[in-house]
């Protein structure tokens, strides 16, 4: 009974082709770890970014088209550009390990980076660039982003 109730919910869940069409962009995947999310290639995979003032760290996921699952990949960090207020700062973002999920630095879907930048400011605001992004062997280099992004930073 449980597999016939799962595979029926996997059949009428999730995001379907004709919700992008019809909503012409304007369909919005829920990010995991309440950051924000940035699309990857068209609608192919997703980074959720998370600044922590009180921490001053910045954690990114790698994730799926749809924000479901979380997508390993080989890179030991993520090199980004941070463009916060006015300053240009390079951040390298490393891999981390997760025992409980199986993850190791080289096959991982979550990287970290600590700056004092990120401290000074309880809402964060900053642009970026990922320099250099390779999931399931495409490259995704030079992919912008804005923190928060505007829909995010309205409350859409």
């Amino acid at each position: 009974v449980f597999a016939a109730l799962a595979v029926l919910g996997l059949g009428t869940s999730g995001c379907h082709r004709e919700d992008h069409d019809a909503d012409a962009g304007h369909h919005a995947h829920q990010p995991k770890n309440g950051g924000q999310l940035v699309e990857v290639g068209q609608h192919q995979f997703n980074l959720e970014l998370l600044a922590d003032p009180a921490s001053g760290r910045l954690t990114v996921w790698v994730l799926d088209a749809h924000a479901d699952d979380y997508v390993r990949i080989s890179a030991k960090s993520l090199e980004l550009s941070i463009i916060s207020g006015g300053a240009d700062r390079p951040v390298s973002a490393v891999a981390v390990a997760n025992p409980a999920s199986g993850e190791t630095v080289g096959d991982t879907s979550q990287f970290e980076a600590t700056a004092d930048w990120l401290k000074s400011d309880s809402k964060p605001n900053f642009s970026g660039t990922v320099r250099s992004l390779v999931i399931r062997g495409r490259d995704f280099g030079g992919l912008t982003f804005q923190y928060p992004s505007e829909s995010h930073a309205s409350g859409h």
